[in-house]
This record gives structure tokens, sequence and C-alpha cells, in this order.
């Protein structure tokens, strides 16, 4: 009896994973759909009031009453005081392996350029990404150099990484800066393709895979690689390497790309030697810095939440609550 009580308690748990899986990739399904013009709003932060409500918070925690009543009289007559008229727009630009996000960085790139000043105000991308297709990050770097024929002045800010993809729409910039152990480079192309023909071969399953035009598949998951397929698809990679080149070079021209064009990545410390990075600086520190020459705002798409979409998050987090804790169960038992 106990034996089957414990095969139901096990079909439980991984129902409740089944489920709460399933609830994760709706979610994230329409996520994707949020992104969407129709469905999305554009939030603008002033990053100064953000700051001078954290340094009025933490000085009336630390100074006495005197202390606290001349600071509020300093910060009274600072509001006073005459603005900067320069803007400071600042973006953010998270990458995964398609750059997904490219359409929600478009937008905030119509929005900030309908409002941006050419010579006076800027743009500052706080950028992190590792990489990933050629159309994808193609695309995301031809929407910021739109700040650069607009003449708009653009900051990238590489805090942690910006490799193959994120290099290429890094060194759009006017400027690149990056904390001391960010990773940059990776000017290189990689296209990793699985083959399991000589498995169907062994096990006698026949694969046709039909084609007109000689290179229409050279290289393919099923079927058998030709050398000259391999060939082909290898000048192809070539091909896109040499383009990947000229793209960084026409943007920082005193790079020697022979040497630093092969894939190899290095720290923002070793990169400001190389003419990869301009200046050593985390993103947070340029714009505490920034603030006293610039009125800072922040421009973010954010997917709008229907009321099923609420729901489905609230719903999903559950799902996942009980299956972590299932899975904790079932950890504990086994191990016992």
């Amino acid at each position: 009896m106990a034996f089957w009580l414990d095969i139901a308690d096990f079909a439980l748990k991984a129902l409740l994973i089944v489920i709460a899986i399933g609830a994760v990739a709706l979610i994230v399904a329409l996520t994707a759909r949020g992104e969407r013009e129709e469905s999305s709003e554009i939030e603008v932060k002033s990053l100064d009031e953000r700051y001078d409500a954290d340094e009025a918070q933490l000085r009336r925690a630390v100074l006495d009453k005197k202390e606290r009543k001349a600071f509020l009289k300093s910060l009274k007559a600072r509001k006073k005081e005459a603005k900067p008229d320069k803007r400071l727009y600042v973006l953010r630009f998270k990458g995964d392996i398609t750059a997904s996000s490219v359409g929600r960085l478009g937008r905030e790139i119509d929005t900030v350029l309908s409002v941006a000043r050419p010579g006076l105000d800027e743009v500052v991308t706080r950028l992190d990404s590792p990489g990933g297709t050629v159309t994808g990050y193609g695309l995301a770097a031809a929407e910021l150099r739109r700040f650069v024929s607009a003449k708009i002045p653009l900051t990238v800010c590489v805090d942690q990484v910006a490799a193959s993809g994120g290099y290429m729409m890094a060194c759009v910039a006017d400027r690149i800066l990056a904390a001391p152990f960010a990773l940059v480079g990776s000017i290189g192309v990689i296209a990793q393709v699985p083959n399991v023909n000589r498995l169907l071969k062994k096990n006698d399953i026949d694969f046709e895979e039909i084609t007109a035009g000689e290179f229409k598949r050279t290289v393919s998951v099923f079927g058998e690689i030709t050398d000259a397929g391999r060939e082909h698809f290898r000048a192809k990679l070539d091909s896109t390497h040499d383009a990947f080149k000229r793209f960084v070079l026409a943007s920082r021209p005193k790079v020697d790309i022979e040497k630093l064009g092969n894939g190899d990545v290095w720290l923002a410390s070793e990169a400001v030697a190389l003419g990869l990075v301009d200046e050593l600086s985390t993103a947070d520190d340029y714009l505490f810095r920034a603030r006293q020459n610039a009125r800072l705002y922040e421009v973010t798409m954010h997917a709008r939440q229907g009321r099923l979409r609420q729901w489905l998050v609230g719903a999903g987090a559950s799902l996942g609550e009980a299956a972590r804790a299932a899975i904790a169960r079932f950890g504990a038992s086994s191990i016992g």
C-alpha cells in the first residue's frame, strides 16, 4: 500500500510541475505579444527626483534636528535654482539570443527623437548583451545609429558584457564607457548545427529533403552534409564576419580590426588601450556625475497588463511555488 501511495504522491508532484511549466510558457507567450505597440505604453521617470528623494531620506535619518532644518531650507533653495538646459535621456537594453527587445528599443528611440535637440541633449544606453543572431543585433545597431544620424550624442555604458552582437550595438556610439571587469569584443561569427544523419542511417530511417536551387539548404539537421555544402556555409560565415569587421571599423577607425576581429573577448580595463572602449566608468557613476550639468530622464516602454494577464501571472507564481515545494519534498523523501 505504501508503494502505491508513493507512486500517487510522485504523480501529483509531476503534474504540478507540468502545470507550472505550461503556465510559465503561456505567460511568456502573452508577454511577447505585449511587446506590440498597441498594447504598450511609454513611461518617463525623472532620475533627478529619484536622486533628490534618496538623498533627503538618508539625510533625515542621519542629521540632527538643527541640521535637518538647514538641509530642508537648502533643498527648497536648490529647487528654485534654474535647471540646466541640457537633457539626458537614459535607455536600457538587456539582450538575449534573438535581440527580442529590439522592437521596444525602436519605440523608445522614436519617443526620444521626437523631443531631443541636436547638439544639446544626450542619450545614454545602458547595454548588457552577450550577442546573438546577426539579423536581430544588426537591426538593434541600426536603431541606435538613428541617434548618430540625427546628431544626438550617444553614449553606451556597459556594466557587465557587450560582446559579439552586443559590441556591434555599442560601437555605434560616440563614446563607450565600461566597468573595469566588463567583457567586450567577440568580433566573430559562429554557427552550430547538430546533424543526426548517421544516426538515421544506422537505424535504417530514410530522410528526403527536396530543394530547388543548388544552395537552398547546404547544411541541415537531418540531411547529409557534403564537403561542397560545408564550404559554401563556411564562405557565408566568412562573408558575415567581414561585414561585422567593416561595421566596427566604420565606427571606430582607430581599432586594429585585423588583430582584434578574431572573436576574442577582453576585460574593459584591457580594451581601453586597444581602442574598443573609451573610458572606464560604471553607468551609475557616469549618470551621478552627469546630473550636475543636465536633467536626467529614463525612458522605458512597458507592456500593459490586462486583467487576464495579471491573473495568469499570479496563477503562474502560485503554481511555481507549489512546484518548488513539491520538488523540495520529493528531494527530501528520496534522500531519506
